[in-house]
């Protein structure tokens, strides 16, 4: 397939990784325990079975993580894409409500409505809810898609068509702990 002028213009423009909610001020804690995915290895390939898609389902990656801290009442996990060509990264899943007690979420867990009890999607990458994979440019070169885990300290109670801004705002002074899991995706 031919290369994409549009992709190749547009190849210097990142929103950057300084864009990201883990690098908001508000939410600078310890990174006291893990998250990883049977699926992918910290900073390689996400595989093309939880790429983007427009029509078909969405398949999310298994995601597990070590015990958080006791005092944790809440997981919310934020997963974004920095390289964009935009001013702020894109959200590819949005989820609230993810029970401390669970030490992870199975494949597709992440679908809107989700099989997990309790889980809530907020509006990700075009209004949608739940998953949506990896599609970048085809020809921008390679996107980073960085899964961030939130620990907090008291339960967030958010109306159902809760917005980034509005999760973002209900966590602030509440985040007790974080773990980070970086993939890569490119459509060459």
């Amino acid at each position: 397939m031919p290369a994409n002028p549009i992709g190749l213009a547009l190849r210097n423009r990142h929103a950057g990784h300084h864009t990201l909610v883990w690098a908001l001020p508000d939410l600078q804690v310890p990174e006291n325990f893990t998250l990883t995915s049977p699926a992918f290895d910290h900073g390689t390939p996400i595989p093309e079975r939880h790429r983007g898609r427009l029509f078909r389902a969405n398949i999310s990656p298994a995601l597990a993580w070590t015990t958080p801290p006791a005092e944790t009442a809440e997981l919310v996990l934020i997963v974004q894409d920095p390289d964009v060509p935009l001013g702020k990264p894109a959200t590819h899943a949005l989820t609230l409500g993810i029970d401390p007690s669970l030490s992870g979420i199975p494949e597709n867990g992440l679908t809107h409505p989700s099989p997990i009890s309790g889980l809530k999607h907020g509006k990700g990458a075009l209004g949608h809810r739940g998953w949506a994979g990896p599609k970048p440019p085809r020809s921008h070169g390679p996107h980073s898609y960085v899964f961030q885990l939130f620990a907090l300290d008291h339960q967030l109670d958010l109306p159902d068509k809760f917005t980034l801004a509005d999760a973002l705002h209900a966590m602030a002074g509440h985040v007790i702990a974080r773990p980070r899991l970086d993939g890569t995706y490119e459509i060459r």
